[in-house]
């Protein structure tokens, strides 16, 4: 190309008509093309979409595109200011183009993208700069192609890397940033490929720059963008993330986190922060919080320890302000105003801290127990402070639990999330709040979530806890003298009923070990044959039929044994849907766990093979079947 756009300008005052633009643009020669393209800037500025789709027919992606690459000096020949010029024409037509949806939506328009991105990374003039953010966020409205074209490598480091360097309040930032949003929510990293999924890792990168470095609206905007990109669950994002080689993304991140959470500013963008955390903690793991990460040029940079604290902290004051909101508005009703968003705004709100204290819980008792990886450095002291605030809380949010049970009040995704974080602490530091907890735990047992018919999730929080609570008489007591141990057994069966909740092996040993602690102790306070336990031989004859694992075998039938202590045979066959098949298979679960070969070292499973032979030889007069089944395959 050797004619300037000045050179090639008609002299004519007025536009001649759209026939003329279109004749020139279908010239052979660049320079009617150019003289063309200065008439269809005018044409694109009157707003007629049809006339755009004609000028852009007729002057084709391939013209334009080789016009950007001139100008970008991809091509041999021409002079600074002319190609300067030939930049500017090709991104303003392409720009006004782009404003008729389906010339937008075009695969020669689409496929400029990677190379507008370009323009805007070398192109100091400014005005061009938001011409080519004008175009891309138009390709991005326009069609999935080009929301995705985005994603190819290299276009959002050249995109996105010099946002910072915006002045602020200028037209480039703000164009920059409406760009980043519509690519937030448009693009879905699920069926992604590698190579796009790295494009979108990008983005987030650039994102954690603006929030770690910027001290302007753009941070905070960018902290919404970071938080709804990481808080979609099972992304194929979080892996990309995982397998990224730099790490300064992730110091970005506790940097803004760092400024947000110790500057005032309103509660809601510290939730935004305390999400965020969250998020981080979710995609790398409990122990990102108590990572060293250097924070490069940032002058609020802290201790790992002064970061810990201040996060959980943080956590701690927006949870009791939340838990205190939502027990005026339930409870005083009549004199709150709240809408019923606000309410359920407020309930995911108090959700997502408790997800992030949980976390804090689980990396806490990581570091105590000194399975904490070797990056972390948080202290002894600080283990303690974080011991110290979560005692108050949990305290905290049983007194929420004892409002809803002072108030008649058992259903509810706050009161069932309530008791996740409960159960969550209490599954570390069981002793914790015990007067407490003691009062509550039969109250606990009866909350269920909005969607449930019957409790289920809220006694399979306090599994962990009750598994370690009836190891002594004290806790088995508790648990037996409001019959709380039926409900743990109802928990059990509805983990293994067919088309119900899909067996996690996990609650289902602590579960397990519970009644049988129960069993153990029976002697200290009377348990009779209940139909509950008919249905738990039957769930526990379900569980161990799915699978080889000793462990299940083993610990199913050494529960099976303990309850067939308190009946017999003819009174189970009494039952309807216990028939000769299920004692059969009961018979068949008793004779592979006494033909198990098990290691001298297993000690726990040495110990059930023991309960099982033992209490086998109690009650086999009374299970004539069972007795002959094993007599016949087995060795006692």
């Amino acid at each position: 190309m050797d004619s300037s756009p000045a050179a090639a300008a008609p002299t004519e005052a007025s536009a001649p008509p759209l026939e003329d633009c279109l004749r020139l643009l279908r010239g052979e020669r660049d320079e009617q093309k150019l003289a063309g393209l200065l008439i269809a800037a005018n044409v694109c500025r009157a707003g007629d979409a049809a006339a755009v789709a004609q000028v852009y027919r007729a002057v084709g992606p391939r013209f334009l595109r080789r016009l950007l690459n001139t100008g970008l000096g991809k091509v041999e020949g021409g002079k600074e200011e002319e190609r300067e010029a030939y930049l500017r024409l090709a991104v303003t037509v392409l720009a006004g183009l782009a404003r008729a949806p389906e010339v937008a939506a075009d695969a020669g328009v689409v496929s400029t993208v990677p190379i507008i991105a370009e323009v805007v990374s070398k192109s100091p003039d400014l005005t061009i700069t938001e011409e080519c953010f004008e175009l891309l966020s138009l390709v991005a409205i326009a069609s999935k192609d080009g929301t995705y074209k985005f994603c190819e490598p290299g276009v959002m480091d050249m995109l996105f890397s010099q946002i910072s360097n915006f002045p602020d309040g200028s037209r480039c930032l703000e164009l920059s940033t409406h760009l980043l949003q519509l690519l937030v929510h448009k693009l879905r990293a699920d069926n992604m490929s590698v190579e796009n999924l790295q494009g979108m890792a990008s983005m987030v990168t650039s994102l954690a720059m603006l929030f770690g470095v910027l001290h302007t609206a753009v941070k905070f905007e960018s902290l919404h963008m970071l938080a709804t990109l990481l808080s979609q669950k099972e992304s194929p994002l979080h892996d990309a993330l995982r397998s990224m080689p730099s790490t300064i993304w992730k110091s970005h991140i506790r940097g803004g986190i760092i400024d947000v959470l110790q500057n005032r500013v309103v509660s809601s963008e510290k939730l935004q922060a305390l999400l965020l955390a969250e998020c981080m903690m979710s995609i790398l793991g409990e122990n990102w919080l108590s990572e060293d990460h250097k924070i490069l040029d940032n002058k609020n940079a802290i201790s790992v320890d002064k970061f810990v604290l201040l996060v959980l902290q943080s956590a701690r004051v927006e949870v009791a302000v939340l838990l205190n909101e939502l027990a005026f508005s339930k409870y005083e009703s009549s004199k709150s105003s709240q809408t019923d968003d606000a309410i359920i705004q407020k309930q995911r709100n108090l959700a997502i801290l408790f997800s992030l204290i949980e976390r804090i819980i689980k990396m806490i008792s990581d570091a105590s127990s000194g399975e904490g990886e070797p990056s972390q450095t948080i202290c002894e002291k600080t283990i303690m402070q974080v011991i110290t605030g979560l005692n108050e809380t949990i305290s905290l949010v049983l007194d929420f639990l004892q409002d809803a049970k002072d108030h008649g009040q058992r259903k509810g995704d706050d009161l069932l999330a309530a008791v996740r974080i409960v159960g969550s602490y209490l599954a570390e530091t069981p002793y914790a709040c015990q007067e407490k907890t003691g009062h509550l735990l039969e109250f606990i047992f009866s909350i269920e979530g909005q969607d449930e018919s019957s409790p289920f999730y809220s006694v399979r929080f306090m599994l962990p806890m009750l598994s370690q609570i009836t190891t002594t008489a004290d806790g088995c007591r508790t648990l037996v003298s409001f019959g709380g141990y039926k409900a743990v057994i109802d928990c059990l069966i509805k983990m293994t009923e067919e088309n119900g909740m899909m067996i996690d092996d996990g609650s289902m040993f602590l579960a397990c070990d519970t009644i049988i602690n129960i069993m153990s102790n029976r002697k200290n306070y009377p348990i009779q044959m209940e139909p509950c336990f008919i249905r738990l031989l039957q769930a526990l004859i379900t569980w161990a039929g799915t699978t080889d694992a000793s462990s299940v075998i083993m610990t199913a039938s050494s529960l099976c044994t303990m309850v067939m202590e308190l009946t017999s045979e003819e009174f189970l066959l009494s039952f309807s849907g216990f028939d000769p098949k299920t004692l059969g298979s009961l018979s068949d679960l008793i004779v592979r766990s006494l033909r198990q070969d098990i290691p001298d070292e297993d000690r726990e499973q040495l110990n059930q093979k023991q309960i099982i032979a033992s209490g086998y030889r109690r009650w086999a007069d009374r299970f004539p079947s069972v007795r002959n089944v094993v007599h016949q395959h087995a060795s006692v």
